[in-house]
């Protein structure tokens, strides 16, 4: 009879005890911590309530239920996909997509497993994408296949309040037998650019050569035609020189040379002779040098000086300008050789300038008329 007490006590501390453990346990699904990078979707009894907020808040205990949504920027791996290109070529790809719940509420109650619908819709428009381009823009053209495919995300991923921040495609591999026919083509065409660059290499030295001798040609021609023309002028002045030097012997000089042909006469065996009228002049004019006597002065031996055009035709007003010239030649370099050996070919310079036939050529003419006016 004693141990009824002791038991009713031990079953109000049970009863005390279990009380306690229940209000404790009400007490913890009373309150809802939210973290501050997430927000939670509240359901009561299964029916949506509202999106809990970072921090500390009260729910209904044991008739809710809590489903967090991580608002951080989030990576979702496309495993590799393979797909055949516009132009029936395989390839395989894979791809990373970042995204970010925007509306945990329509992320909530729109999609049941918004990741994985994401992750599914990421791979099917890769295939998608990849089969409407050909196998060098798939290879090339990276940024537009990322385009193509966060557009192609866009619109269905709004609805599920997602956001797909970026697309990027990792590696797109063709199959084994197209890597090798374009690693044939890649060697193929390296081998091309290197025949090439030989032969324009060899045409480019030939070229130069070419040049180099038309260039030394040019200015060993004209060269040649500047040697020619000075030595042309030299023999100009040197028989301009030898006519003023015959021009300044004077009377007496003449005399002395028509004296030494009568003796030279005087010693042939013919005993006839016909001699000219400057001839007997001349015989009478030394005569009178000797004697001092009156004896007939005979005209026509006298000391002529040039005429206008004699002098013009020998130069003889040019002589220290043509001298002057001949001396510039000589401190030309060759860039002024070549100017000067231009100008002669196209007839600009040296107009006034006569060569040695055509001098000497005048000066028989003018023998020869002077021949005549004796005769006659």
């Amino acid at each position: 009879m004693d141990l009824l007490p002791l038991q009713f006590g031990f079953g109000l501390v049970s009863v005390g005890l279990l009380f306690l453990l229940l209000v404790i346990i009400t007490l913890w699904q009373s309150f809802e911590i939210v973290d501050a990078y997430e927000k939670k979707a509240l359901t009561v009894f299964g029916e949506y309530r509202k999106l809990l907020e970072p921090g500390i808040s009260v729910i209904p205990p044991f008739v809710s239920r809590t489903y967090a949504f991580d608002m951080r920027t989030q990576t979702l791996d496309v495993p590799r996909q393979e797909a055949i290109t516009r132009d029936n070529s395989p390839v395989t790809a894979d791809a990373v997509v970042y995204i970010k719940v925007m509306d945990a509420k329509k992320a909530f109650l729109e999609v049941d497993d918004y990741k994985k619908a994401v992750s599914n819709l990421a791979q099917t428009t890769l295939r998608a994408v990849l089969g409407d381009m050909e196998l060098d823009d798939t290879l090339n053209k990276r940024q537009e296949i990322n385009a193509k495919i966060r557009e192609e995300l866009d619109e269905p991923t709004d609805e599920w309040g997602i956001r797909v921040e970026s697309v990027e495609v990792r590696e797109v591999n063709p199959s084994k037998d197209v890597q090798q026919a374009m690693e044939q083509q890649t060697s193929a065409e390296r081998r091309r650019r290197a025949m090439i660059l030989e032969a324009q290499g060899e045409r480019r030295s030939a070229v130069e050569q070419a040049e180099g001798d038309k260039q030394s040609n040019i200015i060993r021609a004209q060269g040649e035609k500047q040697s020619q023309i000075l030595e042309a002028q030299g023999d100009a002045i040197s028989t301009v020189l030898r006519a003023r030097s015959a021009e300044s012997m004077g009377e007496r000089a003449i005399i002395e040379r028509g004296m030494e042909t009568l003796e030279s006469i005087g010693q042939g065996e013919s005993t006839t002779f016909v001699l000219p009228q400057e001839l007997t002049s001349l015989v009478g004019r030394y005569g009178k040098a000797l004697s001092g006597s009156d004896v007939q002065a005979m005209e026509g031996l006298e000391g002529r000086e040039f005429d206008e055009d004699t002098r013009k035709m020998l130069g003889l007003d040019n002589i220290d300008e043509i001298i002057g010239q001949i001396d510039e030649a000589a401190e030309m370099d060759v860039e002024e050789l070549e100017k000067e050996a231009e100008a002669v070919k196209t007839g600009d310079a040296g107009a006034n300038i006569k060569s040695a036939d055509e001098v000497i050529q005048e000066m028989d003419e003018d023998e020869d008329v002077a021949e005549v006016e004796r005769e006659t």
